[in-house]
């Protein structure tokens, strides 16, 4: 009971009355936010099932244009190729930045501090455009290459397991994911090198004594010959095979793990959640392969950058693992763990997306719909 001198001053308060009636908009508060995040909901809804509808129509359209892919026919090769032109080219071109910091780090660990402070430093000398120094060189590269990679993959692995028989192939299969993907990558790589020997030089020297990309490689071979360009082949099939090989057959593996411990069978999941595995199990393969590859990487990064003209490829090892040792082939391990994390995790997103579109199954798992065994 709110006392009468209270109401009596009523007309002056300037909410007027007292009451002790609690106001409706108050009450009603916590329903009008969760309407509101209803509605949020309901729009983002609407939005995806608007995109996934688009995505079925472009894809349809695709395929009729296309005709039937039967797996293991030169037009099922000739998709994956270009699927993994997507996947490479694209992720490695969107992880510029972090690839720049991570060769200058190697080069030079005493130039930045942190990888933020880099960021903040080349940002506010060379502004947006230096801090993606390198984007055409990687983006023709690893287009090159994720080409001969995804694609060389699908062939290799019909081709050795119809050479050891089918059952052969199913009983030793993570051989043959190692085989095939190692002998993809050893081609891969020859289409690489030349386009990683310029993004390197153009990363690690501040300013830039390259900045274009053919122009680039039309330098290097006027003052070095062609094999300027193939420097650091070795070192880059160093790094590279070893990567792959984890790469691929880890996700295989990881992909067959993922869907043995969900319920129900790999077709039972549709289009999202089956892209969902392929980026959880790239993401997992990924951070094995930044740990199997990155002494590799450190040396190629030094290589491209230190190697002097003539000298033999063993004396530049030997010089410049002098010059760093054994803990100085870890400098950048932690960026290259998120960068190849998130880098694998994607690929094998926008490979089995492509795949998809296609009307291809997606990558890894059962290829049959077995019941599994409790």
């Amino acid at each position: 009971m709110i006392p009468d001198w209270v109401n009596a001053f009523a007309a002056q308060h300037p909410v007027g009355a007292v009451s002790t009636t609690p106001s409706p908009t108050a009450k009603n508060r916590p329903f009008t936010a969760l309407s509101a995040l209803d509605d949020v909901k309901t729009k983002a809804d609407g939005i995806a099932h608007e995109a996934s509808r688009e995505f079925d129509v472009a894809s349809q359209k695709a395929q009729e244009k296309t005709g039937k892919i039967e797996p293991g026919s030169l037009k099922y090769y000739a998709a994956c190729t270009f699927g993994g032109m997507l996947a490479c080219g694209l992720t490695h071109t969107a992880v510029t930045p972090l690839d720049l910091i991570k060769c200058r780090r190697q080069v030079d660990p005493r130039l930045y501090k942190s990888n933020i402070q880099a960021f903040r430093t080349i940002r506010a000398a060379e502004g947006i455009r230096g801090v993606f120094t390198g984007w055409s060189p990687t983006f023709f590269g690893y287009s090159a290459q994720g080409a001969f990679k995804y694609g060389g993959y699908e062939y290799f692995k019909v081709f050795y397991s119809d050479l050891v028989g089918q059952e052969n192939a199913s009983r030793f299969k993570t051989a043959i994911y190692l085989t095939a993907s190692a002998s993809a990558e050893f081609i891969a790589d020859v289409a690489l090198c030349p386009f990683e020997s310029v993004k390197v030089r153009g990363q690690t020297t501040i300013p830039p004594e390259i900045t274009g990309t053919f122009s680039g490689i039309s330098n290097v071979v006027a003052k070095e010959g062609v094999a300027g360009l193939y420097k650091g082949l070795y070192p880059l099939w160093g790094r590279q095979v070893p990567y792959t090989m984890m790469k691929f057959a880890s996700f295989e593996t990881i992909v067959e793990m993922i869907y043995h411990n969900l319920p129900g069978q790999k077709s039972d999941y549709n289009k999202g959640a089956q892209t969902a595995v392929a980026f959880t199990g790239g993401y997992l393969a990924g951070i094995l392969c930044a740990a199997v590859s990155h002494p590799a990487d450190v040396m190629v990064s030094k290589l491209n950058a230190n190697r002097q003209a003539g000298e033999a490829f063993g004396a530049a090892m030997s010089r410049i693992y002098g010059d760093i040792g054994f803990r100085g082939l870890w400098n950048g391990l932690p960026v290259r763990i998120v960068m190849i994390g998130t880098l694998t995790g994607l690929q094998w997103m926008i490979y089995d997306s492509f795949k998809i579109f296609m009307g291809l199954p997606t990558t890894g798992g059962s290829g049959e719909d077995k019941k599994k065994k409790n």
